[in-house]
């Protein structure tokens, strides 16, 4: 288990690398001079080249880059342009909203896949199976804002969630009160598309293993539909939906700019966008940098977990 883990952190290298090169390259690839963009058009030519030399655009681009990776690696972002704060206390509180988001979310998915997707394989080619693949369909085919639009048009303006939500770290130590209900519709609307998946996903493994002869044997001795469904069964057609769910919660972390607009969430995928209206350029590539690095880092979980899921799996 070391040697994998030490190998798959190994092999995360090259890809961070990669990262690092196109998050550097992305102030240098817009058109014009990235100093007179952030400026403004009728800034001095004093004050272009302050910022030019702030930001080392003088320099050769091996230089830059060397520069940009050495501050990257003693977590260094750069300062924000906009606020004149370090890219860290920027992302700040705004990434664990983002995390924790993604994680409620992820939650919702899975039990309501896992649900769904069970159901619809023991009850396979009966109107319960459609039912539940026609809605699994259209979970999958709803846009998030527009679900998101339709929750706020249907509740919070029913007074019953309030529109303009707080970050979840802020609840009042008094106790919950409405700051539950704060999180309810965003994770919803985000969780939709991920149970959609994981149904679909669960299903189709589920019936693929219990097509297997060990499931019939299961059967053929008598062993109760309940364990040979959730210790034969379920345990041995987890592992693709543990691959999907990774993807998935990877997928939210860089996915929810949407539904951090539409919600009014002050989380990493909004600060990316203000970031990018503003030509805040040092914001979005310590942004677009940590969620590539968790990316890595839920895949590189994902891979372990296999190893648990399934003891024959040789990891080497």
């Amino acid at each position: 288990m070391t040697k994998f883990i030490i190998r798959r952190l190994l092999q995360t290298i090259p890809v961070l690398f990669g990262v690092s090169i196109l998050v550097f390259s992305l102030i240098h690839l817009i058109p014009g001079d990235p100093a007179q963009i952030i400026a403004g058009e009728s800034a001095p030519e004093t004050q272009v080249e302050q910022i030019r030399e702030r930001l080392g655009l003088n320099e050769p681009l091996h230089v830059q880059y060397g520069t940009f990776v050495g501050n990257v690696l003693t977590g260094d972002f750069g300062t924000s342009i906009r606020s004149s704060r370090p890219v860290v206390d920027e992302i700040g509180t705004r990434f664990w909203v983002t995390v924790e988001l993604a994680v409620y979310s992820t939650i919702l998915s899975v039990f309501m896949g896992l649900i769904a997707g069970i159901v619809s394989a023991v009850r396979h080619y009966t109107v319960t199976d459609v039912v539940i693949m026609i809605v699994a369909l259209f979970g999958l085919s709803m846009p998030n804002f527009w679900l998101g639009l339709m929750l706020i048009q249907w509740f919070a303006i029913g007074n019953w969630i309030p529109e303009s939500l707080q970050p979840f770290l802020q609840m009042r130590a008094s106790g919950w009160g409405d700051d539950w209900r704060q999180v309810v519709l965003p994770v919803f609307t985000l969780g939709t598309a991920g149970a959609a998946i994981i149904a679909r996903m669960t299903r189709s493994s589920m019936l693929e293993v219990i097509s297997q002869d060990y499931i019939r044997t299961a059967r053929a001795k008598g062993v109760k539909e309940r364990v040979v469904i959730y210790q034969h069964a379920l345990k041995n057609a987890l592992i693709p939906v543990v691959t999907v769910v990774g993807l998935e919660f990877g997928a939210l972390l860089g996915g929810t700019v949407l539904t951090e607009t539409i919600f009014a969430i002050n989380g990493m995928g909004r600060l990316t966008i203000q970031a990018i209206n503003t030509r805040d350029f040092p914001v979005v590539q310590g942004t677009v940098l940590i969620l590539a690095f968790l990316f890595v880092f839920v895949n590189l979980l994902v891979d372990i977990s296999y190893r648990f899921l399934n003891k024959r799996i040789d990891l080497n």
